[in-house]
């Protein structure tokens, strides 16, 4: 049994022991998560189940969605309510000067990740320093925040929807709102309501999940246009070879053998036709 499985994890609980129990559960040989959620978070969590797994790099790439609310006033070291509390701050803005400070990071801009997080420095996450107490010079990354709206401002509490590109951390969104507005601040709430072009409303609790959920690779990736192949062309293109076919644009396509079974996803580009993923 090959494709995906959404998972609605709930907060407390890591995105590699939602996978751990996934494994376990139904007993597949390869499972995989699409993109961590820190513990304190919920919402969509995509798994990658066996030959699915190769897939995974399309939807790690994919955009994301969240709902989110952050604690104006106080800062942790985490930059989540996990973490202790290193600044306290009076909130003297009002609610414009918060819609505009949010609204200030559409677009593409440079952001630093949490001092707690999992990437990683010389070989070794970056939160094993800060838990030993070393402070690491960290790169900007760039992302890129496509549209925040639904803001809500009840003082200090600021919520928020927002789509982002991969890699970008909300929690670095709610630390550097804090910091602009002079008060600190802090990620308080997280659910992630999207993926590509999957759903929350469509994901299932860890406690009642079954095989029956499984989205197929074919299915998974729908939204693509697809392309069959005569007999000699598949052999050719599932052995590698570029081939040369009149496709209008460049893009990712889905591709079928010519008994219409799903085989591969294929790319097109200036240099011709050939294999990204094959099934």
């Amino acid at each position: 049994m090959n494709g995906f499985l959404l998972i609605d994890k709930e907060s407390g609980i890591t995105s590699s022991r939602v996978v751990q129990i996934i494994k376990k559960k139904f007993n597949f040989k390869k499972v995989g998560h699409l993109g961590t959620l820190d513990p304190m978070a919920r919402g969509l969590l995509i798994l990658a189940v066996n030959r699915a797994t190769k897939f995974s790099s399309l939807l790690l790439q994919s955009k994301k969605s969240y709902q989110a609310e952050v604690t104006l006033g106080q800062q942790t070291d985490t930059d989540d309510a996990e973490g202790e509390v290193i600044f306290n701050h009076d909130v003297v803005c009002n609610e414009q000067e918060v819609s505009e400070k949010l609204l200030s990071f559409l677009g593409e801009s440079l952001q630093f990740a949490p001092a707690y997080s999992a990437l990683k420095h010389k070989g070794k996450p970056m939160y094993k320093y800060a838990r030993d107490g070393i402070k690491v010079d960290k790169e900007a990354r760039k992302i890129k925040i496509d549209k925040i709206d639904n803001i809500s401002t009840n003082l200090p509490k600021v919520s928020f929807n927002i789509t982002c590109s991969k890699g970008t951390y909300i929690r670095s969104i709610a630390r550097d709102l804090g910091n602009q507005l002079g008060c600190g601040g802090h990620l308080s709430g997280l659910i992630r309501t999207s993926q590509q072009n999957f759903s929350i409303d469509d994901a299932n609790q860890i406690d009642i999940v079954s095989e029956d959920n499984i989205i197929s690779l074919e299915n998974a990736f729908d939204d693509l246009n697809s392309i069959t192949l005569n007999q000699s062309d598949t052999n050719a293109f599932i052995n590698g070879i570029t081939l040369q076919l009149k496709i209008d644009h460049d893009n990712l396509l889905r591709v079928y053998d010519s008994s219409k079974k799903f085989i591969a996803i294929g790319k097109n580009n200036a240099e011709g036709f050939k294999h990204e993923y094959l099934v």
